[in-house]
């Protein structure tokens, strides 16, 4: 191994603006194989995420006015990483070399000798106005754009920015970190011939849930702030295209906007459903309360898969049945073939789908996707010495097996997985309903209830009394009503899409 290679890496990864679907695809695969991450108070924390669970997280976050690890001090911290071989992501918010002191970071890296890698970001310069519905260009009102930051320079006689010229040529004038001097930036544009009556927006938090945009003119706009109290952070758009938000405004409308969504689905699972209510406009928090892992022995299933001629039905209560049944009889070298004689149900259109994923339209799938509506459907279907085979969760409800035992059929109920709880995140979840940033959660399974729960203590479960809550059936509902909480949210059908559009129906209804 030479000394380059024990010295690793770093990449200076931009996050974007806060909306996580806005990091890049190299920022991604930069993230999904790093040993550190260095973050700051930008970042969102649900690209962290995206990092191994091995991997070290450093948290060097600045707060306006104060800075609690300096900038030396994080210098250091990635040369120390990654000489120790390490790769390590600089995780900085929107863009690393717009005023992010990216460049500063990369002089250092090169000073001593330490590769390193630039992965731009999307910055929030151009973003964050964008989910305002504020073009920078426009072929009628703008054909170029100044980015400025408002963080050191002002327009004193020491100022380094030529007010004069910047007047004159700035189409579109772009501030970021210009809150504190917003009124002297106003006044010196005014003074240098730009009109009073000028357009200017100010965004709060552009691409999250707590986007806020006010507008005014260069003459109004210090005052308008001041009265609606914003705070850092803040983009500042001043040109006659701010004045086109009235009527482009978008991210705003949506039914969803500045609604902030727990998901409590396992990874694998969250993606859909956190996808349709981002594409509503929320901002979705993923925390994950379940795993799903094999069972304690793969025997009984290896076993009943060997003897699946036996079987007349197989009855499949969701898609993480599928997926592990069909793994182990992939291992046994088989495929679908194997039930060509066998009638397949399945429980859900998402237990359907994976099927159809591997070769299969199930025989039945019940009107009512829950035990309930399985056991109905089965009246009638059962003689005496019907065979049903059923993988399911090690931990599943017995009323499936119980009630078609009961019709004559004989049930060989088998673990193919197990659910366990997942106690990471616990901590940010509980900063985040002190601060009463949540305001809805979802449970698409009573395990997933019951191991949220289980991350609060009593007083910490207390906070949800203002949070609603949403679950995907009647079975989850009630677990919810167990842990002393009502259920504001429930589809009349028990799948993924049909959870959104409930959850989508009730704001709109608030509204």
């Amino acid at each position: 191994m030479t000394p380059l290679e024990k010295r690793g890496k770093v990449y200076l990864v931009g996050a974007g603006p806060g909306d996580p679907g806005l990091l890049t695809l190299k920022g991604l695969r930069a993230l999904e194989s790093a040993d550190v991450v260095v973050y700051d108070r930008l970042t969102n924390p649900s690209l962290l995420d995206l990092a191994p669970l091995s991997a070290e997280r450093c948290y060097v976050g600045k707060e306006p006015g104060a800075h609690p690890v300096d900038q030396e001090e994080i210098n250091r911290l990635l040369v120390d990483r990654a000489k120790a071989g390490n790769s390590v992501v600089r995780l900085k918010g929107g863009d690393p070399f717009i005023f992010g002191r990216g460049g500063e970071e990369a002089e250092y890296l090169a000073e001593h000798g330490i590769p390193f890698e630039i992965v731009p970001g999307v910055t929030s310069a151009v973003a964050v106005p964008a989910y305002a519905g504020i073009p920078l260009t426009h072929r009628d009102l703008a054909s170029n754009v100044v980015f400025l930051t408002g963080h050191k320079d002002t327009p004193t006689k020491k100022s380094t920015i030529r007010w004069a010229e910047l007047a004159k040529s700035g189409d579109t004038i772009v501030v970021l970190m210009g809150l504190t001097n917003l009124l002297t930036i106003a006044r010196a544009l005014i003074k240098h011939g730009r009109p009073p009556s000028e357009p200017v927006a100010v965004i709060h938090r552009g691409t999250t849930a707590e986007q806020r945009t006010v507008t005014g003119t260069l003459a109004t706009i210090a005052d308008i702030v001041t009265a609606e109290q914003l705070t850092p952070p803040v983009v500042v758009v001043i040109g006659r295209v701010a004045g086109l938000r009235d009527h482009l405004q978008w991210y705003e409308q949506l039914p969803l906007f500045g609604k902030r969504i727990v998901v409590t689905r396992p990874p694998h699972q969250a993606g859909r459903l956190g996808r349709l209510l981002e594409a509503e406009g929320a901002e979705v928090y993923h925390l994950p309360t379940i795993r799903i892992e094999p069972p304690e022995s793969w025997g009984p299933l290896d076993q009943t898969i060997r003897d699946l001629a036996t079987f007349h039905w197989v009855v499949f209560t969701s898609a993480n049945g599928v997926e592990q049944f069909f793994r182990r009889l992939t291992n046994q070298k088989r495929d679908a073939r194997s039930l060509a004689q066998t009638k397949v149900a399945a429980i859900g259109s998402e237990t359907a789908e994976s099927l159809r994923r591997h070769g299969l339209e199930p025989d039945l799938i019940p009107a009512e996707f829950r035990g309930e509506g399985l056991v109905a459907e089965f009246q009638g279907r059962l003689t005496h010495g019907t065979r049903i085979l059923l993988p399911a969760a090690a931990e599943a409800r017995d009323l499936i097996p119980r009630e078609l035992a009961r019709m004559g059929a004989t049930v060989v109920s088998v673990p193919a997985y197990q659910t366990c709880p997942v106690k990471e995140g616990a901590d940010a979840l509980r900063r985040e309903l002190q601060e009463g940033r949540i305001h809805l959660v979802t449970f698409t399974s009573s395990s997933s209830v019951k191991n949220f729960m289980s991350l609060l203590s009593d007083e910490e479960t207390r906070r949800l009394n203002g949070v609603i809550i949403a679950a995907i059936g009647p079975i989850t509902a009630e677990t919810v009503r167990e842990f002393g909480f009502e259920t504001a949210i429930m589809p009349g059908q028990s799948t993924v899409p049909a959870l959104v559009e409930a959850i989508v129906s009730h704001f709109k209804r608030a509204k």
